[in-house]
């Protein structure tokens, strides 16, 4: 299991979510953050998700 790390933001800065998770694979973590941004109401807020060796999954401004 590898580390993610998903945030979100608001237009001002204000940090929204700062949650770091577990997933089999990069496939597995972009589901997972698409799917815990979905639950908080935060799609559509400025939002990314990285692994722990830096690769950017998901990006929203």
């Amino acid at each position: 299991m590898k580390s993610y790390k998903l945030t979100a933001f608001e237009a001002n800065g204000e940090k929204l979510l700062d949650e770091t998770f577990q997933a089999e694979n990069d496939d597995a973590a972009k589901q997972q953050g698409e799917q815990l941004l979905s639950e908080k109401n935060l799609l559509e807020k400025t939002h990314r998700c990285t692994s722990s060796s830096g690769k950017l999954l998901l990006f929203h401004a």
